[in-house]
């Protein structure tokens, strides 16, 4: 295997992120290469801080484990280089290779997709909890912002929360939800099937539902709500088929439920581990944003997306 030299501006570079390494006591440098390169070489010159690489390249993650390096490979492209940082950390916090309360020091391309040229020093615990909106809007999907934040709002609720001291994992299929019925069957007695109830006690901005929806999360099951936020079912097995599908390893039978249904229609499935806490979204069979359970809940920031009107 043929290994990229290491040129003077990239070394440069590598003793500039050990220098903010140092200044910010970061718990690791973490590398997006898709250069194979003497990772063993790179970690001495780091001078004692820890590296972890990512990438996408076969050849860079075997010559990484070659180096006995850790690795975090970067599974789905294409993705812009901001989304892969987010997304590489998030792996390694999965991985234990990182806690989310580090600062890090990441180094990658930004401008020049052939080199590495920007370092950014990133504290976890607040990159984390810094959700967008555009994060949501992100997702070309029919089912409004608002209720696809009511709704991860409430997941990682459940998440970081549990119930009465315990653990608790469910699924939230949101979006066209008279196909997701029929893609399901009921399991329990579901006091929401039918419209049993009337539409504002079956709705998820409606605080006495959700604390309902957080006792009922501890049945097996998913819960179906409409595009306008109205709960339709619960305890629902999902019956849509797992063919064509790529996740990652150590994803149990509830991620692969909520992936497949989010592919056979066009909701948005929104899943919650109950050995983590991890909230993952997914659209078109895909993991699409994930979110590490924080002990603060989330703060979500509107972007504006054009300038502000001039004055006068």
């Amino acid at each position: 295997m043929k290994r990229r030299k290491i040129s003077p501006q990239f070394r440069n570079l590598l003793k500039a992120a050990h220098r903010l390494a140092d200044l910010s006591d970061a718990a690791a440098v973490v590398l997006l290469t898709d250069d194979v390169l003497d990772f063993r070489a790179i970690q001495k010159l780091l001078r004692g801080r820890r590296l972890v690489v990512a990438s996408e390249d076969a050849q860079v993650q075997e010559a990484v484990q070659q180096d006995d390096v850790d690795l975090v490979p970067i599974l789905h492209e294409p993705q812009t280089r901001s989304t892969q940082v987010s997304q590489v950390l998030l792996e390694a916090i999965a991985d234990e290779l990182l806690q989310s309360g580090d600062t890090i020091v990441a180094v990658y391309s930004s401008y020049d997709s052939s080199r590495c040229d920007t370092i950014s020093a990133v504290e976890l615990s607040e990159h984390l909890a810094r959700l967008t909106s555009r994060d949501l809007q992100r997702l070309e999907t029919q089912v409004p912002l608002d209720t696809l934040r009511q709704v991860v709002d409430l997941a990682c609720e459940i998440g970081r929360e549990g119930r009465e001291g315990k653990p608790v994992g469910t699924i939230f299929v949101v979006g066209h939800h008279r196909k997701v019925l029929s893609l399901s069957q009921e399991q329990v007695h579901d006091p929401f099937r039918g419209g049993a109830y009337p539409k504002d006690e079956r709705s998820v901005r409606n605080p006495r539902v959700r604390e309902s929806i957080k006792e009922l999360a501890q049945v097996d099951g998913a819960f179906i709500i409409s595009s306008d936020g109205i709960v339709h079912g619960f305890g629902r097995y999902l019956l849509a088929a797992a063919d064509g599908l790529a996740l990652s390893k150590g994803l149990g039978s509830r991620h692969w439920a909520a992936a497949s249904i989010s592919k056979a229609t066009d909701a948005v499935a929104v899943a919650v581990s109950q050995s983590t806490g991890t909230v993952r979204i997914f659209q078109n069979g895909k993991v699409v944003l994930r979110i590490e359970p924080l002990q603060a809940a989330m703060k979500w920031h509107d972007v504006e997306t054009e300038p502000p009107p001039e004055p006068g």
